[in-house]
């Protein structure tokens, strides 16, 4: 499988290329930073330059290239406001979706967010991060791709256990960035999560299971 993953550096995205390039798939991590390559190729991926912030969608789609699935893995990041909100978390996503139809790639699989909702209250920052997810989630959902939504809880960095919980609501929770990108692995070779979207937090029923059950 060929697979191109945005927010390329990012903590999951280098966890889910581990994963990936380990069992022999290829991947294409978008990066904004080019001092990061070398994080992306010990990882096993092969880094493509493309801020998705400022690049056209024919960069965007040049960058992608011909692929089985895209997977949206950025994000405007902790500390960043509503603006980058806004222009990362839904604009960069909608860019990917535009490239993933430009190249005739049918899979698109996101990592949201817990809450995500495009008409959430308030005018703080998590308001706007809230709306910015739950506007790509829609889009996306409109798309006519074949996309899965993935929407974890608290992310971690305490080692992946193997185990979640997935669900259309689950309830709050914490799950580790390890288990996030092994059930991304799961998603992308399980047909049936095709059309869905659901919350994932840490559990008692192994990765696999859980995703075929989805």
């Amino acid at each position: 499988m060929q697979v191109a993953v945005a927010g390329g550096h990012g903590k999951i995205a280098l966890r889910l290329t581990r994963l990936l390039s380990v069992r022999g798939d290829s991947v294409r991590s978008l990066i904004r930073n080019p001092d990061h390559a070398d994080d992306v190729r010990a990882a096993g991926g092969e880094p493509v330059v493309c801020d998705l912030e400022s690049a056209s969608d024919e960069e965007v789609a040049t960058a992608v290239g011909p692929v089985d699935a895209v997977v949206f893995a950025a994000g405007a990041g902790p500390g960043s406001g509503s603006e980058r909100k806004e222009t990362m978390d839904y604009g960069g996503a909608a860019k990917l979706i535009a490239a993933a139809k430009a190249n005739g790639v049918p899979r698109y699989v996101i990592v949201s967010s817990m809450g995500a909702d495009p008409n959430a209250p308030g005018d703080d920052t998590f308001a706007a991060y809230s709306r910015a997810k739950g506007r790509a989630d829609a889009e996306l959902e409109a798309s006519g791709l074949d996309y899965t939504i993935v929407r974890p809880g608290r992310l971690t960095d305490e080692p992946g256990t193997g185990l979640v919980r997935i669900g259309e609501k689950v309830g709050r929770g914490e799950v580790s960035r390890d288990d996030v990108a092994a059930t991304l692995v799961a998603v992308l070779d399980e047909p049936g999560t095709v059309g869905k979207k659901f919350e994932l937090v840490g559990g008692d029923v192994p990765v696999d299971e859980a995703v075929a059950s989805a």
